[in-house]
């Protein structure tokens, strides 16, 4: 479609407090394909342009295949995370409307965790002797027996905003981490990185109903998630945006070997 550069990346809210606005207006980023530290000029996180495969994960919702991703309260989810980014609860809106935009947050954290899953299905699928509307429903069926489960948890978590942090978090395209799965040793949240200041937490709430407001803590350490920098690092596949340069250069070698040797002289 010749609309498609004009698509923005689900993940773009959230970018949107990465931008930088000293002199120059932009991204800074690590292309993991070649190692590079580049600048993306503008607001559009044209950077992060890879193709998303959304699968609605409740069971009903089978006939519901042309949409690009969930449904997001884009204004209200705007508003959420620059008071998040800013340190400013009181201007995140009402306690319903926050509660929205943190289920908008998880919705686009684990869309974008199963998007490394369902290309991978994809792949393996198109090498059978399948339609592709077979190949499909079966990427679909993949991806909810893997994910459903989880979004149903993550609907009776607990959620705090963390707020003013002392060392800027990175945020890649898988930023969404289950630390239940990740951590060493595990522990009982997850998170996802809001802005490079501020990071929402869940943790199981206990209760079979609908769970509490949201919590907002003013914190400058990050507790037992303090290495949450290397696991958005590890996972990286595609790119991933920091601040400033020099978070980007010390993690730089780790990607600079997929240039492969250079030939010799």
């Amino acid at each position: 479609m010749a609309a498609d550069h004009d698509t923005l990346h689900p993940l773009r809210p959230l970018l949107k407090n990465w931008i930088w606005e000293h002199g120059r207006i932009g991204t800074r980023y690590l292309d993991c394909s070649d190692g590079q530290i580049k600048f993306d000029e503008g607001k559009k996180s044209r950077f992060a342009a890879e193709k998303y495969v959304y699968v609605p994960l409740d069971q009903d919702a089978d006939g519901d295949t042309s949409a690009d991703g969930p449904p997001i309260q884009e204004a209200g989810l705007a508003r959420f995370l620059r008071a998040a980014q800013l340190g400013k609860p009181d201007e995140a809106g009402s306690v319903a409307e926050i509660h929205r935009a943190v289920q908008d947050c998880v919705e686009l954290g684990v869309f974008s965790a199963y998007q490394s899953d369902a290309r991978e299905a994809f792949a393996r699928y198109a090498n059978e002797p399948m339609f592709e509307d077979e190949i499909r429903a079966a990427v679909v069926a993949d991806i909810r027996r893997g994910y459903a489960g989880l979004r149903k948890q993550l609907a009776l978590y607990d959620f705090s905003v963390l707020y003013g942090l002392a060392t800027p978090l990175l945020i890649s395209e898988t930023p969404f981490i289950d630390w239940r799965v990740r951590g060493s040793p595990a522990v009982p949240f997850v998170s996802l990185p809001l802005g490079p200041y501020c990071l929402l937490v869940g943790a199981p709430s206990g209760r079979s109903s609908r769970v509490g407001p949201v919590v907002w803590k003013a914190a400058t350490s990050m507790g037992p998630l303090k290495d949450h920098n290397r696991k958005i690092e590890e996972h990286a596949r595609l790119w991933l945006v920091a601040t400033t340069d020099d978070q980007l250069v010390a993690i730089q070698h780790r990607f600079a070997a997929v240039r492969g040797p250079r030939p010799e002289t």
